[in-house]
C-alpha cells in the first residue's frame, strides 16, 4: 500500500522506532494519528514533524485499556474521514532477569502491552479496514519472537504471539483489500529499556554488551519498515542482526540459542 495519502495509525509514536516511522510517513505525505502513552513525547513527536504538523494528530492512550481503544477509531474517522493503516510498534521489554526471579506483575505487564494491546488495536480497526479500498497492517514482533533470549523469556513469548498471530491474520486476509506485514526488528537504537520502566543491569557493562549488536538507527529502521508496508511484503527483518539470527536459528536452533546465551549472559544476575 502505497502510504501517500493514507491515514495511518502509529502506537508508541512518541519515542524511538515509533516516533521516527511517524516522520517518515509524514515525509511520504500520509496522515498519521500517533498514540503513546507519554504526553510529553508526543508533544516532541509534534515540534519535529514541521511543517508537516497539519498532517499529524496525537493522542494519550494506553493501548492496554481495551475500552479506550475501541473509541479510538471514531477519533481517527472524526480528523482525518478516514482510516486506512495501523502499525502497531508499542512495545515493553521485561526485567534483565531469568524465567524464576520474574514477578508476576512484570509478567501481567509485559504479556498486556505486548500481546493485548496488539489484538485491542487489531479488534478495533480491522472492522473499518475491510471498508476500503486498500488497507495495511503492520504487526511489530522482534527477533526475540524466535530466537531465545535468556533473561527475556516472557518479552519474547509475547512476541512470539504476535508473530503467531500475525500470521494467523495474514491467512485470514488473503483473499480481502488488507495487506499484512511482520516486522522482526533487532538491535535498535531506542530507549525501550528506559521507556519500559526496567533498571539496566550492570550500568556501563550492559552499554559494552549492547555494543556487540550495533544497535541500527531508529530512523533506518523506519525506511525499512515503511518500505516493507509500501511493497506489501510478508515480513522483514530490520537489522543485520535479525537477519543473521534468523538464518542460524533455521539452520540449527540449539546453536542459535547457545550463541545468544553466550552474547547475554553477563547481563544476568547471578
Amino acid at each position: 500500500m502505497k502510504v501517500n495519502n493514507k491515514v495511518i495509525v502509529v502506537t508508541g509514536g512518541g519515542n524511538g522506532m515509533g516516533r521516527e516511522v511517524t516522520l517518515n510517513l509524514l515525509s511520504k505525505g500520509a496522515k498519521v494519528f500517533a498514540i503513546d502513552i507519554n504526553e510529553a513525547a508526543l508533544q516532541e513527536t509534534s515540534q519535529l514533524a514541521g511543517d508537516k504538523k497539519a498532517n499529524l494528530a496525537t493522542a494519550v492512550l494506553n493501548i492496554t485499556d481495551k475500552e479506550a481503544v475501541e473509541a479510538l477509531p471514531a477519533k481517527v474517522i472524526e480528523r482525518f474521514g478516514a482510516v486506512d493503516g495501523l502499525i502497531n510498534n508499542a512495545g515493553i521489554i521485561q526485567p534483565f532477569v531469568r524465567l524464576k526471579d520474574l514477578k508476576y506483575e512484570a509478567i501481567d505487564r509485559v504479556l498486556d502491552v505486548n500481546l493485548y494491546g496488539t489484538l485491542y488495536m487489531l479488534k478495533a480497526f480491522l472492522p473499518h479496514f475491510l471498508t476500503r479500498p486498500v488497507a495495511h497492517i503492520a504487526n511489530v514482533s522482534s527477533m526475540g519472537g524466535f530466537l531465545p533470549v535468556p533473561g527475556q523469556t516472557v518479552y519474547g513469548a509475547s512476541k512470539a504471539a504476535v508473530k503467531l498471530m500475525t500470521e494467523g491474520l495474514y491467512a485470514e486476509l488473503l483473499e480481502t483489500n488488507v495487506k499484512v506485514t511482520l516486522v522482526y526488528p533487532g538491535a535498535i537504537g531506542t530507549n525501550i529499556t528506559t521507556n519500559s520502566g526496567v533498571a539496566t543491569p550492570g550500568g556501563e557493562k550492559r552499554s559494552t554488551e549492547e555494543q556487540k549488536f550495533k544497535p541500527l538507527a531508529a530512523d533506518k529502521a523506519a525506511e525499512i519498515i515503511v518500505d516493507a508496508i509500501e511493497k506489501d511484503r510478508y515480513s522483514v527483518h530490520v537489522g543485520s542482526d535479525a537477519k543473521m539470527m534468523d538464518f542460524l536459528t533455521r539452520l540449527n536452533p540449539k546453536m542459535a540459542a547457545g550463541f545468544i546465551y553466550k552474547q547475554m549472559k553477563s547481563l544476568l544476575p547471578a
